[in-house]
């Protein structure tokens, strides 16, 4: 656990407001190539929820990553309050750098109620029908990663997530895998009791590893494979039930379809003890280049 950089995500989430509807956020590291799309979609979430005039849980979120975000400036969010009503709350947000939208979101949310109730259990979408290890027993993202390190920029750093494959390594990615993953995943320390902080921190983290879930038919590695250049499109959640993002949740990806320079997945996250918590839809660019063309 590490302690360190979950509170530097909870900093990074807790937007300056600069004006009514307006906030400002930053990036972690000037130095990487673009902004991560997760903490966008994270950030602009936290926008949206400072706006609510009173307490309600989000339901769904709905998101469009139009341009590259340049982690050296601030992100300016831009909420527009689309409709107070007695159920429901809606807002979208508009993420601008250097005078252009860089990111489109629209949230929902929804005063909680009595209804009717079933979910999918995790077991009926455990395709080889047994059940994922126990994240412990699991080697983290270091661990898994040390082969590539020379590779990896920012490989020492602490990182807020921690996440464990249950299912394909990297190096068995050189083969074509069945169209799955597994993937154990919560913040690396504790987080405040705040429900609005644990689903800004899921969405954070949901952008992770479910693009990664298309390249798994075709035997590449992403980014690393240096022949695959990978860029999220559009990114929906449905969030179910309450949970804690600083405890152990099992994400469970597929991918339906990859076709034209573009990929789909889908992903159902449980918590530890088989509640369905959220549910996640992305598709992203995945185009193939030639990493020895100049």
């Amino acid at each position: 656990m590490t302690q360190a950089s979950v509170d530097r995500l909870c900093a990074l989430l807790d937007l300056e407001p600069i004006e009514v509807n307006m906030f400002r956020g930053v990036s972690p590291d000037a130095s990487r190539q673009r902004v991560f799309g997760g903490q966008v979609a994270g950030q602009a979430l936290v926008a949206a929820a400072r706006t609510l005039e009173d307490e309600r849980p989000v339901h769904s979120l709905h998101a469009y990553f139009l341009r590259p975000g340049d982690p050296s400036v601030p992100i300016l969010y831009e909420v527009d309050r689309i409709r107070d009503g007695r159920s429901f709350t809606t807002r979208r947000v508009v993420a601008i750098q250097h005078g252009r939208a860089i990111f489109n979101l629209a949230a929902s949310f929804h005063a909680p109620e009595e209804g009717l109730e079933h979910q999918i259990d995790v077991e009926e979408v455990m395709w080889d029908g047994q059940a994922a290890p126990d994240p412990e027993s699991l080697p983290d993202w270091r661990e898994r990663m040390a082969p590539y390190r020379d590779r990896i920029p920012h490989y020492d750093e602490p990182r807020p997530i921690d996440t464990r494959v249950v299912d394909w390594s990297v190096a068995e990615r050189q083969e074509a895998n069945p169209p799955y993953q597994r993937v154990w995943l919560r913040a690396s320390g504790t987080l405040p009791d705040d429900q609005v902080l644990h689903d800004c921190v899921l969405t954070y983290a949901s952008d992770m590893t479910l693009l990664d879930t298309t390249l798994i038919p075709h035997g590449v590695k992403g980014v690393m494979d240096g022949r695959i250049m990978m860029a999220s499109l559009d990114h929906a959640m449905w969030f179910h039930r309450p949970f804690r993002a600083d405890e152990w949740l099992l994400y469970v990806q597929e991918t339906p379809s990859a076709q034209g320079g573009r990929g789909m997945a889908r992903g159902s996250i449980y918590t530890a003890d088989g509640r369905l918590a959220v549910s996640v839809v992305q598709e992203g660019l995945i185009r193939q280049v030639d990493p020895d063309a100049g």
